[in-house]
């Protein structure tokens, strides 16, 4: 990649003759299947080229061939004309992410022509950003999904509710909006912070990074990180309160009650509401670090645990992740959960099969998953997969003071040393994830998150064999001025 400083790098490239060069933005056709894809790339190169070159044509073509890999492109840069080869859409939008990212940076000599083909390694390339902690605008959101996408991120993760906010609304729950939503933070001069997404806003993100072959996934914490709920319905809990929507970050004991039939009730709302506004197939549930302390002590928990005959606390969570895989699964989504809800071995054997697991502390939970035949998402805090850890050991670097080194991020494999090829095949990939308790600002989260994006995104999407770190720094530092146009932030290297 001496010439064409791309990222992700691809599977292949072989220099031809001559070079590319155009005055403006190149005239865009081809096959009525790719309308979309075509009329999105003129968007967003608008800035980069304000006028039209009428000399020179990007042209679409669908390949038919079935074998073909998904997501797979064939660019082929030649004097007088790009042409991208793809069998559906989101193969012909990475291809012209591509040529976005060259046309960014073209310069008098124009681009090397050459063949390029590639594809994807793993499904799931993903970003995970907190919504609950640090309340960020629609602009922005849409502005970060347009960014991750150059660099082929298939996943938004959004993590929407948490004790510290609700973001989500419920028509049959308008609590969880009207007081789940604010805290009292006194970091803001006493202030109530806050805020949630209207409808109308969720379906504009969604349907943005629908054009963009980005997917969102919703999360809803279930059954801890539950204050915001608990504030607002204070009966789901185990003590009947009071609660309040915390404003302190850490985990609390008080979730919601496993005794409680509101429980269900609360969760059927929740996700025909989540069915209503997510295409994707899949809803994060959360499931991490919930508090058993309440459960022990509640009567109506511990009925819970004689009628479904558990011996252990930690076996009312089990029992809780079914039956919430259970009701995703009648709505015809695909549950995702925190990997402590397989920590009840006994338990977890007896979820549905379809439940997902991500995997966050190390890659223990991923690993256990896959030998229960569990498909897996690795995103290990110990990584580089969290993007609230600091980025240097350094006293003057923001965020937490786990230092996460760029080449530990950038080596990730998704799949651990030491698992079988039919292991292997249930992993699905890795994401990055941004929490936000010291994130307050978009520009805050731009820095956390670029360039260590684009780390990950070579670690998901190029070829193993195709890695090299070194040949990464290089391609990066033309790569930053493209983020520099985006009006991105990022940590310099």
């Amino acid at each position: 990649m001496e010439n064409l400083n791309i990222i992700p790098a691809p599977a292949s490239v072989e220099y031809t003759d001559g070079s590319f060069f155009c005055k403006g933005l190149p005239l865009i056709a081809g096959d009525a299947c790719f309308k979309m894809e075509m009329a999105v790339f003129r968007e967003q190169m608008k800035t980069v080229f304000p006028q039209k070159d009428t000399g020179v044509y990007i042209t679409l073509k669908q390949l038919l061939n079935k074998k073909k890999r998904q997501e797979n492109y064939t660019l082929i840069i030649a004097p007088r004309g790009v042409t991208i080869e793809a069998p559906d859409g989101a193969g012909a939008y990475h291809g012209l992410q591509v040529m976005r990212q060259l046309l960014m940076t073209m310069d008098s000599d124009g681009i090397p022509c050459a063949v390029i083909e590639d594809y994807p390694q793993f499904q799931w390339r993903g970003l995970m950003l907190d919504c609950s902690r640090s309340f960020f605008t629609v602009e922005f959101i849409e502005k970060l999904i347009d960014a991750i996408s150059m660099h082929h991120i298939n996943k938004f993760h959004w993590h929407l509710t948490d004790d510290q906010g609700w973001r989500l609304p419920v028509k049959k729950y308008p609590l969880l909006t009207e007081i789940g939503s604010r805290r009292f933070d006194t970091r803001r001069r006493d202030a109530y912070y806050g805020g949630f997404y209207q409808i109308s806003e969720i379906k504009e993100i969604v349907a943005q990074a629908a054009i963009r072959h980005v997917e969102v996934i919703p999360e809803i914490n279930l059954p801890g990180h539950t204050s915001a709920v608990l504030a607002a319905y204070p009966g789901l809990g185990c003590t009947g309160g009071p609660y309040r929507v915390e404003d302190r970050f850490g985990v609390f004991d008080d979730v919601l009650c496993a005794g409680n039939d509101g429980l269900w009730d609360l969760a059927s709302a929740i996700f025909d509401v989540t069915e209503e506004l997510f295409p994707s197939k899949y809803v994060h549930i959360g499931g991490d670090e919930v508090s058993f302390k309440r459960w022990a002590e509640c009567p109506k928990c511990r009925e819970r645990m004689k009628e479904w005959n558990v011996k252990e606390t930690s076996g009312l969570q089990a029992r809780i992740t079914a039956r919430l895989v259970a009701m995703l699964a009648e709505r015809g989504k695909t549950a995702i959960a925190w990997d402590e809800v397989i920590d009840n071995e006994k338990e977890a054997k007896k979820f549905h099969e379809g439940l997902v697991i991500m995997s966050w502390r190390g890659r223990a939970g991923g690993n256990n998953a896959v030998k229960m035949g569990r498909p897996v998402i690795m995103t290990p805090n110990s990584d580089g997969c969290y993007f609230d850890y600091k980025q240097k050991d350094s006293p003057e670097e923001p965020g937490q003071p786990f230092p996460q080194l760029f080449s530990q991020l950038y080596a990730l494999n998704p799949v651990s040393t030491g698992m079988t090829k039919k292991e292997a095949a249930f992993v699905l990939g890795a994401q990055g994830n941004l929490w936000t308790e010291y994130v307050s600002a978009s520009k805050f989260a731009e820095y956390m998150i670029f360039p260590r994006v684009c780390a990950l995104a070579e670690a998901v999407w190029t070829p193993e064999a195709n890695k090299n770190f070194e040949d990464f720094k290089k391609r990066l530092r033309p790569h930053t001025s493209r983020l520099e146009d985006m009006d991105i932030l990022y940590c310099r290297y």
